[in-house]
């Protein structure tokens, strides 16, 4: 499974017709941005949404954060405008909503090859419906493009009937499905929203839910989410030090021919080697981008 440090413990959905949010988002310490051309934005201000959010990703100062745009589905009257604009808008990725197909992955990519996206522009796909969870292996295999699974639970609570509890249970299997579609196809995955602005604590439950499930991140409705959501996603400091202690033993043990090392009484072999240089290599990139801030 290929592997990249780049961190995505919190992403934001920002709506693209409301132009004082995407000047306000460049100075927000969120990882990565969803410019939204969907569900955010009414009927009526589509285009003008396409216009500014298009404009304001070409114009930058974005700093290292992600930039993420979502468009509307090629169902819709705007999808393929959508699409063709924001191919051209220089953002690091498109989020596809309502995907059901690794068809319909294809048939984006061949609208933004036609409209000049450049290599470097990632597919992100929206899982938010029955279909899309049991075609998440196709889907996340459809593309060289294809980054990153973001679920998107209130939509699928709709379609599955079920409850939005505490402990998420309704939602496991799926997101089980999701989460082993992504690993098989080295991609990154985002856990879906949470609604309730008022419920720290029960926001709080959910982060660390999603990190201890293998979620690389969560994705969020209100800036005031960012922090919390971050301090959960943050590998701690003593996981990093402990991380930084195998990597150094067995790179001894493996300079004296040794295969397997013993740290602190813990066995230690090659798959917690690569666990630590995933861990360290985050933190490293982490300090980096909040640096940057």
């Amino acid at each position: 499974m290929s592997y990249t440090a780049r961190p995505r413990r919190s992403v934001l959905y920002m709506p693209g017709s409301n132009a004082r949010a995407l000047e306000k988002a460049r100075t927000l310490p969120a990882d990565g941005l969803i410019l939204d051309l969907e569900d955010a934005v009414a009927p009526d201000a589509k285009e003008l949404a396409r216009k500014q959010v298009c404009e304001a990703v070409a114009a930058g100062g974005f700093g290292m954060r992600e930039t993420i745009i979502r468009v509307n589905a090629l169902s819709t009257r705007w999808g393929y405008e959508d699409i063709a604009m924001a191919s051209k808008s220089g953002a690091d990725a498109l989020l596809l909503p309502k995907v059901e197909s690794a068809d319909a992955i294809r048939h984006m990519e061949a609208i933004m090859r036609a409209n000049g996206a450049p290599q470097s522009m990632k597919i992100w796909a929206m899982m938010e419906t029955p279909r899309s969870v049991l075609e998440s292996q196709r889907i996340a295999e459809s593309t060289s493009r294809m980054e990153c699974l973001v679920m998107g639970t209130s939509d699928l609570a709709k379609e599955l009937d079920c409850a939005h509890t505490h402990e998420r249970l309704p939602f496991m299997v799926s997101l089980g499905l999701c989460l082993l579609a992504a690993r098989a196809a080295g991609l990154t995955i985002l856990d879906g929203v949470y609604l309730d602005l008022n419920d720290e604590a029960g926001f709080e439950f959910a982060c660390r839910q999603g990190q201890e499930l293998g979620f690389d991140g969560k994705t969020l409705i209100h800036p005031k989410q960012v922090g919390p959501c971050n301090k959960v996603f943050t590998p701690k400091p003593e996981d990093v030090a402990w991380s930084r202690r195998i990597i150094e033993a067995h790179t001894a043990a493996a300079a004296r021919g040794e295969g397997v090392v013993v740290v602190e009484g813990k066995l230690v072999e090659n798959l917690h080697v690569e666990s630590a240089h995933r861990v360290v290599d985050m933190a490293e990139a982490i300090t980096k981008m909040e640096a940057s801030h």
